[in-house]
């Protein structure tokens, strides 16, 4: 696997400089969600790159933009987006819940929407029509993207110490090993558990917003 790898590594920081990295990192970061193209792997490129700092705050940046951008769009087809959600209310009742309620009640609905498994370029595009103002929205999913965005950092980090260590022909020190488990195995549980907790206090919102609508 490492050593499929190694190559484009090795084509990746021959052919770009610095400068030019970060660039087409923060580029495909803020524009591949606006058509639904994934953008972990340049995620991953940062991390491998330049590291939990200055990587964390390309992506962030990207993110800032990625998100913004289809919101605005769906503000465009603001009753169409509507209309498709009439059409399925079991599946977006737990989404208008970003909309209900004060400031501070949509930043949390919208956090826990960004943690949670939903498909986070469709509701880009659709968060405006459950009324969630801009403010809420961007921060909540500022908020509620630093988990994945420290994930994908971590394991582009760790894919560059295993790469480096393969190209060297270098055997990674027992420390160094459990280390790097330990690290993802301690990454990916609490992704876990924060996903797990997400989802239930989903429900429990959507549950109570329904009480409210029988009284």
């Amino acid at each position: 696997m490492f050593q499929e790898v190694i190559p484009i590594l090795n084509w990746e920081t021959e052919t770009f400089s610095k400068p030019v990295l970060a660039v087409l990192i923060f580029g495909s970061v803020a524009l591949f969600p606006t058509v639904f193209i994934p953008s972990t792997p340049s995620m991953w490129v940062a991390g491998m790159s330049f590291g939990y700092g200055f990587g964390f705050l390309l992506i962030f940046g990207g993110v800032t933009i990625g998100a913004s951008i289809p919101y605005f769009i769906g503000s465009l087809f603001y009753h169409k987006i509507q209309g498709w959600l009439e059409r399925y209310p079991k599946k977006a009742s737990f989404l208008k819940l970003a909309g209900e309620g004060n400031w501070f009640n949509q930043f949390r609905a919208v956090v826990l929407l960004r943690i949670s498994p939903f498909p986070y370029m469709v509701y880009n595009y659709i968060a405006v029509a459950t009324d969630v103002k801009f403010g809420p929205y961007l921060l909540g999913t500022l908020v509620g993207m630093v988990p994945e965005i420290f994930v994908a950092i971590y394991t582009g980090i760790m894919i560059r110490t295993l790469a480096d260590a393969s190209d060297d022909q270098q055997t990674l020190s027992v420390p160094q090993i459990v280390c790097t488990v330990c690290g993802f195995l301690l990454t990916i549980a609490t992704t876990v558990v924060v996903t797990v907790y997400s989802k239930r206090r989903l429900s429990e919102l959507q549950k109570d917003e329904e009480q409210l609508l029988l009284q």
